[in-house]
């Protein structure tokens, strides 16, 4: 289980430096990773065994929802981490989440979301401004 945030630099040519501590697990069942865009403008990056179950969801969608799979399976990019444990991004889906040089890699459980980082910082103050009084009504703190 992919979880927690970093802060990440992208360098000159696109490449990402995985944080160690998640290297295993995301190369575990194979080298090579799936990177595509997310519609809410971030990317998702997936270990193998994880991109084969979401694809085989997405690959199942009506036909009134195609817009999903293009966005998804058009947009999937296969990766490897090299031996220092980067990847590249490619310039299309780099554009595609507008990811320049600042990013924040987050665990979502079987995957991660990839974004720049001033657009995560925006969207999250505003969803927080926007939380309903008694959204936290669920949980126990």
């Amino acid at each position: 289980m992919f979880q927690g945030a970093s802060s990440l630099s992208l360098d000159a040519k696109g490449r990402l430096s995985i944080p160690t501590r998640h290297r295993d697990a995301l190369t575990k069942p194979g080298p090579t990773l799936t990177i595509t865009r997310h519609p809410h403008g971030c990317l998702m990056i997936f270990p193998q065994d994880e991109w084969a179950v979401f694809s085989a969801r997405i690959a199942q969608v009506k036909m009134g929802e195609q817009v999903l799979k293009r966005i998804f399976l058009g947009s999937a990019m296969d990766v490897e981490m090299d031996g220092t444990g980067r990847v590249l991004v490619s310039p299309e889906l780099r554009a595609a989440a507008n990811i320049t040089k600042d990013a924040i890699l987050m665990g979502m459980g079987s995957h991660f979301e990839l974004w720049d980082k001033a657009t995560y910082e925006k969207q999250e103050a505003e969803a927080l401004q926007n939380l309903p009084p008694d959204a936290l009504d669920n949980f126990a703190f």
